[in-house]
């Protein structure tokens, strides 16, 4: 990669070097294990012309997501969060009126896990979704749903077909497209000359200054703040008029955008957060020099805890199989020796192996069955949601482990 790929500049500074990994999200099977694996490399870099951080697209969206392993339905908080989402923007679009032939567009609609809120509402609605089995999934549970990687051509003909969207959301999928700008303008090309756009991604404020190195993955293209986050949107035609600070992963941005005709003013709130940015050094090389000595101090933290406790003879298993996850346990070289196991929630995964470190990934209830010392925890970001969910291991005294943003060891209350 030598040029940005949303201003063209040249001048690319690195942030992250993390060596190279498997894609996350590249679950292997038992007959998979003998056989060669791809690695790519990981380097975060930032543009000191527009400041987008990225990597280089070295995996195309297509050899991730045509059949992809995560399912946003197994996480019950996010699904709360949609639909807590859904209520909130109907009425601020004012598209939840009785009777009203309002339309909503999801784009990244995974298994229809937020569309179906806005089903249970009565408003048509369509999810574009690029997985075929997830998309499978929403279909089956009611979610109209068009299989298709979103493109200005695709925008267009969704628009043709079924008329200019009220509402177009995009959560967790700005980033992970390398074609921002194509992708911008496939926005545009959805929503009514009137509309709005919602997208949600990960602020890079937070992954800087809460050490969430493991949120870089290579299906992960680039790192928004809100400034950056403002030329993407200009490069579609769009322009931001509020954005709104989240919790979820770590620490989000939801970013509201209309067509540049008629967006008017920006919310005091745009103002406030890119002079946080700002003031965090986001705008200039010192934000960023810090970040990979914090990174490496995760690692050393990490391994010197797994590897004391395999010394006393105390067990450690994980929970969760994030891609998050995969560049944690690939970055820090943790392989079945100091993690012997992780389950997850989702049964697609059971039965796998994560990528690169060969783990295996059972069910849920493998835990209880064992009665581990220490349970790390590899979803950080769902730390509320899983310290209640894990809370039967204070049964015979076990303890949750989270790695990041630094290690911290979690007594389970009864």
């Amino acid at each position: 990669m030598t040029r940005c790929r949303l201003c063209g500049s040249a001048t690319l500074a690195s942030v992250v070097d993390l060596g190279a990994t498997p894609p996350c999200e590249s679950f292997l099977a038992a007959d998979q294990l003998d056989l060669p694996e791809p690695a790519y490399p990981l380097h975060l870099r930032v543009c000191t012309g527009c400041w987008l951080a990225q990597i280089p697209p070295l995996i195309t969206p297509e050899e991730t997501f045509e059949e992809y392993a995560y399912f946003s339905s197994y996480s019950t908080s996010w699904v709360e969060h949609a639909r807590t989402f859904v209520a909130d923007a109907v009425q601020r679009v004012g598209i939840d009126t009785e009777g009203s032939d309002a339309f909503v567009v999801e784009v990244a609609s995974n298994d229809g896990y937020l569309l179906k809120h806005v089903v249970d509402r009565g408003i048509r609605c369509l999810g574009i979704e690029p997985s075929v089995n997830v998309g499978a999934a929403a279909r089956d549970a009611g979610v109209p749903t068009l299989t298709e990687f979103l493109s200005p051509d695709i925008g267009s003909a969704v628009r043709a077909e079924h008329g200019p969207a009220d509402l177009v959301v995009a959560n967790n999928v700005y980033a992970h497209i390398p074609d921002v700008v194509g992708f911008t303008q496939g926005l545009r090309a959805l929503v009514a000359d009137d509309g709005w756009v919602s997208i949600e991604v990960q602020h890079l404020l937070t992954l800087i200054e809460e050490n969430q190195y493991d949120t870089i993955y290579h299906e992960h293209f680039q790192y928004y703040t809100v400034a950056s986050a403002i030329r993407a949107l200009a490069s579609g035609g769009l322009a931001l008029v509020d954005v709104e600070l989240l919790p979820t992963h770590g620490g989000s941005i939801r970013l509201w955008a209309r067509p540049v005709e008629v967006a008017g003013e920006q919310s005091p709130q745009v103002a406030d957060v890119l002079a946080r940015e700002k003031a965090a050094g986001l705008q200039e090389l010192s934000g960023y020099t810090e970040f990979s000595a914090r990174v490496a101090k995760v690692r050393r933290d990490l391994l010197k805890f797994l590897i004391e406790a395999a010394e006393r003879g105390e067990t450690v298993v994980g929970y969760g199989a994030p891609g998050k996850g995969n560049t944690l346990l690939n970055h820090c070289g943790i392989r079945p020796d100091l993690l012997p196991y992780t389950v997850d929630r989702n049964p697609y995964k059971h039965g796998r192996f994560t990528p690169g470190t060969r783990i295996p990934i059972l069910s849920p209830e493998q835990i209880a069955a064992d009665r581990p010392d220490y349970v790390l925890v590899l979803p950080w970001n769902l730390r509320a949601e899983l310290v209640e969910q894990l809370s039967f291991v204070h049964d015979w005294g076990g303890r949750l482990v989270f790695p990041i943003p630094e290690l911290s060891i979690v007594e389970v209350p009864s």
